[in-house]
């Protein structure tokens, strides 16, 4: 498509869940803007609409997602409470996906503001540098810099075994915080 061809409305809201749907990658609200010729605050809109919807669009720190029909696989959660330092932010997420298992999420509970959750999904090695590389690029705190480094992470293998690994090599590096 030309950079002067505009998408309009549906059709671009289609395209979008297209392009997502054909990258292995997130993508950035800016990458799907040049695709469809409009402003990034155009796309945040159309995912939005989209969101509400019920398509199944997240929102990462590397761009956006769809998720795909995973029903063949079983998947497994845990939720675990951690604690370190911001330094030891990428040992700490190295450490479980080294494991094989993603980290979905962080969440800290706020004095004021209760519960706050943020998308992280990484799964490996590499999605972890570029995490922690936007973070410093944005010169962005981490969630977890609000509650003295307490904070949870949703955990998800493919197997208990794998969430059970991952537990053991936060607990040995002493991350785990002790019920």
């Amino acid at each position: 498509m030309s950079k002067k061809e505009k998408l309009i409305g549906k059709e671009r809201r289609e395209a979008i869940i297209e392009w997502l749907s054909n990258s292995e990658e997130p993508l950035t609200g800016s990458e799907l803007a040049e695709r469809a010729g409009v402003s990034r605050q155009v796309i945040v809109q159309d995912i939005s609409l989209l969101k509400a919807k019920n398509t199944t669009i997240i929102s990462t720190s590397r761009g956006y997602l769809l998720l795909k029909d995973i029903n063949d696989i079983e998947k497994y959660e845990r939720v675990v409470v951690v604690k370190h330092r911001p330094e030891q932010t990428k040992e700490e997420l190295d450490c479980i996906v080294d494991q094989g298992v993603t980290v979905k999420d962080v969440i800290v509970e706020h004095p004021f503001y209760g519960e706050l959750r943020a998308q992280v999904m990484v799964s490996d090695r590499h999605d972890v540098k570029q995490f922690i590389k936007d973070i410093h690029d944005k010169n962005a705190s981490y969630l977890s810099e609000l509650t003295d480094g307490i904070h949870l992470h949703t955990l998800e293998a493919e197997s208990e075994a794998k969430l059970d690994a991952a537990y053991q090599a936060l607990k040995q590096k002493g991350f785990i915080v002790k019920e």
